[in-house]
């Protein structure tokens, strides 16, 4: 049984996007209503890297691709293996930890960046959810510093999954930071197996100002919505998000939990009546919650580990 946990959304537009501040909340809350988080009109664009920080350690059903054979990218769910911590760095402290490379284009100025990082704490152990607020971030070439969720986190606990987000704005520790490769570690990830799964990731969304490119407007809305079993549906509002006829751009989305090659998931926008299926070339229509950490169509191969399905 598939279960997703949805919480950002970004867009870069050509078109006027209404702003709505952001509502604070309690500290921890099941269902977290999508509001604005960022909006500009600037030259410039958005950037993520992101990863996995647990993986596939053995096959627990006969019928399942090996380990191997799905971090390659064969369709396999988190429900068919027993889920092992990832863990790249030599810092004996961390017990899981992962990296990617954000990549800005030359010349540019980070104006927004912010981490997102989530996980399923009930998988064959229970983790405490006291830790879902915390974890360790190392900039390119830098040390780990602890990071505190600074706004409400989501949390849902279903009895079978007990899925969570949260984030924090580290928009200071990006724009004086040197390119290369992120790293995320200790996040609140439980390991095991459950017929729903384990997984656990982060995301870096950072939105940039760069004369070269064209003038757009930047948004982030972030909220969280869990998806529950099979033909399960959620319904993200987005209030004040307008676009004149003509108008193009492109939306991003981070999502927790999804299985490749379950087909059923997908992200379908509707407005003034007209319903449209998104997807592209990594994130097919029918399976767009697939495990893949792609942006426009393209596999970001620039991890540690680069596993296309994670």
């Amino acid at each position: 049984m598939r279960r997703l946990a949805l919480f950002v959304l970004s867009v870069v537009a050509l078109f006027a996007i209404g702003p709505r501040p952001f509502v604070a909340a309690a500290a921890e809350a099941p269902t977290i209503p999508f509001a604005e988080r960022y909006r500009a009109v600037q030259h410039g664009g958005v950037a993520r890297a992101a990863n996995s920080v647990i993986t596939c350690g053995r096959v627990v059903l006969a019928s399942a691709p090996s380990c191997s054979e799905a971090q390659s990218g064969a369709a396999a769910g988190g429900g068919q293996y027993e889920m092992a911590y990832i863990d790249v760095d030599s810092d004996a402290n961390t017990y899981n930890s992962s990296r990617a490379e954000l990549r800005l284009p030359p010349g540019s100025r980070v104006s927004h960046a912010r981490l997102y990082w989530g996980a399923n704490i009930r998988v064959g152990e229970h983790k405490p959810p006291e830790d879902n607020g915390r974890v360790l971030i190392a900039e390119p070439g830098g040390r780990y510093k602890e990071l505190l969720a600074d706004s409400v986190i989501g949390h849902r606990d279903t009895g079978d999954q007990a899925a969570f987000f949260a984030s924090a704005d580290v928009t200071e520790l990006v724009r004086w930071s040197q390119p290369g490769s992120w790293t995320v570690a200790q996040i609140n990830t439980a390991m095991g197996h459950s017929a729903a799964g384990g997984w656990g990731g982060w995301s870096l969304v950072v939105a940039y100002e760069n004369a070269a490119e064209p003038l757009r407007e930047i948004a982030l809305w972030d909220g969280f919505v869990s998806v529950e079993g099979d033909g399960a549906a959620a319904d993200v509002r987005i209030p004040g998000l307008t676009a004149d006829p003509g108008a193009h751009g492109s939306l991003g989305v981070v999502a927790g939990g999804g299985d490749r090659g379950r087909s059923g998931d997908t992200v379908t926008v509707r407005a003034a009546g007209r319903d449209g299926a998104l997807g592209d070339a990594a994130n097919p229509v029918r399976d767009v919650m697939n495990s893949t950490i792609a942006d426009h169509g393209r596999a970001v191969d620039k991890r540690e580990p680069a596993h296309p399905n994670t």
